[in-house]
This record gives C-alpha cells, sequence and structure tokens, in this order.
C-alpha cells in the first residue's frame, strides 16, 4: 500500500472519528443551572444523619439533592422495608445514584428523579434529607411544612433553617446535623 493511499485512509478515519465524536456532542443535555454544587456527604455524616432520623423498617426516606445516591442506597441498606428516593436537577447524578444503587444491590428498594426540589412531591416521605445551603433550606420551608406529615424527620448537613429551632444536633465527623419534626398544622 503506498503512503499516499496509507494518510487517505487515515485522513478519512481521523474525519469520520471527528463527525462522530461532534454528533455525540450535539445529543448531550445542555449544562443544567445547579443552586447547590455537588459535594458529597462523607460516609460517616451519611451514618449519623439516618441515626438522628431514627430510620426505621416501614420508612420513605427522600434525599434532596441526592448526588450520588449515598444517603438514598444507605437508607435503602438500613432495613429490608424501607424505600428511598433521590430527588437531583442534574441528568449525571442521576445516571450515576441509579448505577449505585444497581452495584449495591438496593435498586429495587430505591427510586431517582430528575427533577427541581420544588416540583417534587414530598407528601408520601416520612423522613427527608437535605445538603444545601442556608439560603435554600429557608426557601424550601414552607413546602416541607405544607406537605409533609406531622411527625415526619427533616436531617440536614451542616445547615440550618433560620429560626426554626430543631430539635436536635448532633455532631457527625467534623460537621453539625440538625433534626426538626414537622409539627401538627395548628402548631406551625
Amino acid at each position: 500500500m503506498s503512503l499516499v493511499r496509507i494518510v487517505r485512509l487515515l485522513a478519512a478515519a481521523a474525519s469520520a472519528g471527528l463527525v462522530a465524536i461532534a454528533h455525540a456532542d450535539a445529543t448531550l443535555e445542555p449544562p443544567v443551572s445547579l443552586d447547590v454544587p455537588y459535594v458529597p456527604t462523607p460516609n460517616e455524616v451519611v451514618a449519623g444523619m439516618l441515626r438522628l432520623a431514627d430510620v426505621k423498617q416501614g420508612d420513605v426516606v427522600y434525599d434532596l439533592g441526592c448526588g450520588d445516591g449515598r444517603i438514598v442506597i444507605a437508607a435503602a441498606q438500613r432495613a429490608t422495608n424501607v424505600r428511598a428516593v433521590g430527588v437531583d436537577i442534574d441528568p449525571r447524578r442521576i445516571a450515576e445514584a441509579t448505577a449505585n444503587a444497581r452495584r449495591a444491590g438496593v435498586a429495587e428498594r430505591t427510586r431517582f428523579i430528575r427533577q427541581d426540589l420544588f416540583d417534587t412531591d414530598l407528601r408520601e416521605a416520612s423522613v427527608v434529607t437535605l445538603y444545601l445551603l442556608p439560603s435554600l433550606n429557608v426557601k424550601l420551608r414552607p413546602k416541607l411544612l405544607e406537605e409533609l406529615k406531622p411527625g415526619t424527620r427533616i436531617v440536614s448537613h451542616g445547615f440550618d433553617m433560620g429560626d426554626w429551632k430543631p430539635a436536635r444536633v448532633a455532631r457527625a465527623g467534623n460537621s453539625d446535623i440538625y433534626l426538626w419534626i414537622v409539627p401538627e398544622r395548628g402548631r406551625r
């Protein structure tokens, strides 16, 4: 084979590869605007949050801003009758969380939803976990109080909810974790 023919074949292959790469980039979803940067919760904090929330048989745990799914997965692993739902706006995090739940063997008791947490129906939750920013926690508070049943436990990693005093504050690793219990309707 002549050198000219080899160069043409390489050029054609490179051109085809570039076309495929350009097509792949065009099919990717546009980047999402995140209100909170993705920062994974350390495993000792995950365990502390689930302990503070007293996650037990029959609970339905919602993790708002679930990232890689570690809280959802750990909740589902606590008891065979715990269901857990992760909500995140970033499609990459949802794909990663779904794959992580499959690998952990809890896919049948977990669900991951790509959605804005303010659009998520939280009424079935008995526990809600958060690792958001303080301003977002405060903005989310009316939705939590409106949709969640009295007695629902809310646990936040690192940040409080403004003037809503937590029922308990604990330490896990190097972080504070906060627990609130949704009060009866007349006491909000």
